[in-house]
């Protein structure tokens, strides 16, 4: 599985997953940071990305268009760095890994 992590979420979730053995990119490294959740969807789902996000327009995305993919991991929380939420996020992305790689929302 990998991870391409949206611009609402900081770039350090990407050393966090390294260490936790999860491929993983920022949108940051990929494309512009002004670039539309439209274009960073597209991207996911040609190539294969989970997207991890902080941001409802995915879900919403998703459900407009009927799209088969990319799975959408969706956190919501206050306090969003890996420090706060890292193991759950972790514990989520294990036990729902099947999920994930079925183009699922979670």
């Amino acid at each position: 599985m990998k991870v391409l992590i949206d611009m609402n979420l900081s770039p350090v979730w990407v050393q966090y997953f390294a260490e936790n053995a999860i491929v993983s990119k920022h949108w940051s490294e990929i494309g512009k940071a002004t670039d539309p959740d439209r274009i960073i969807f597209e991207y996911a789902k040609r190539n294969d990305f989970v997207v991890f996000t902080h941001d409802l327009d995915f879900g919403a995305i998703l459900a407009a268009t009927n799209a088969k993919a990319p799975s959408v991991f969706q956190i919501r929380s206050q306090n969003i760095l890996p420090e706060a939420i890292g193991p759950t996020v972790l514990k989520c992305f294990h036990d729902y890994s099947s999920f994930l790689m079925s183009d699922n929302l979670i």
